[in-house]
């Protein structure tokens, strides 16, 4: 990875590579995430590691910590320690995913991350071309996923499938808002903050934004789609 600052261009072909850069980032992200879900699933013990509700605190709060140190955008931190930071970031996440390979059948899983990869992308686009200002919409589906993140707590007890399935909806339709109004903001950020900032660690915050953009939109999809088709376990 170059840690040289590259030099800000606010042109189109700016804008292009800047987006071409993260959207590159975000994909190894994805990549690493599957991947470890994919071995970690034929491991007992990872399994049973992830199910211990103390183990995904913590690794909830590592997470946190990461994800918050990432959003800093520090002049003096190297774009190589972002880097592993996101991709360790990826791991840990393909770790709490082991179970999808074991609850979910590879049909659902397919069907899911082919509609999320298109899904994303129209609505990156959307976010990228729009003149339209969306930050109404983002506060709206901040404040929507909050009040989701509560409820759902409460689901943990009261343990409703019926419930789980119809916040797979409420959540998907967030994250597609999250993730155009995250790609304008990401684009406004770099036009305003690109001759100030490392424009490596910039791309690798927002990659790490839309990576959780697209996991939340393939994970709702594929709620739904094992609850249309009635796979799941």
């Amino acid at each position: 990875m170059n840690n040289n600052p590259e030099i800000f261009d606010g042109s189109t072909a700016g804008v292009n590579s800047f987006f071409t850069k993260m959207y590159g980032y975000m994909g190894v992200a994805v990549a690493i995430s599957a991947l470890t879900a994919y071995i970690g699933s034929y491991s007992e013990t990872v399994i049973r590691i992830m199910s211990n509700p103390i183990a995904l605190i913590g690794v909830f709060v590592i997470q946190m910590i990461m994800a918050y140190s990432m959003s800093s955008l520090k002049s003096q931190r190297s774009p190589l320690v972002s880097a592993l930071g996101l991709f360790g970031f990826a791991a840990l996440e393909g770790l709490l995913f082991s179970g999808i390979f074991i609850v979910y059948t590879a049909q659902d899983i397919t069907s899911a991350f082919v509609a999320a990869v298109v899904m994303f992308a129209v609505l990156a686009f959307m976010g990228m071309t729009t003149k339209k200002d969306l930050s109404g919409i983002g506060r709206q589906a901040m404040a929507a996923l909050i009040a989701l993140i509560i409820v759902s707590i409460i689901n943990m007890f009261l343990r409703s499938p019926m419930i789980s399935y119809v916040f797979s909806f409420i959540g998907l339709v967030i994250f597609m808002g999250l993730t155009a109004w995250d790609t304008q903001r990401l684009r406004q950020m770099y036009l305003q903050m690109g001759s100030q900032v490392n424009i490596n660690n910039l791309a690798l915050m927002g990659a790490l934004q839309l990576y959780l953009d697209f996991i939340n939109i393939f994970l709702n999809l594929l709620n739904i789609f094992a609850g249309v088709g009635g796979s799941r376990d």
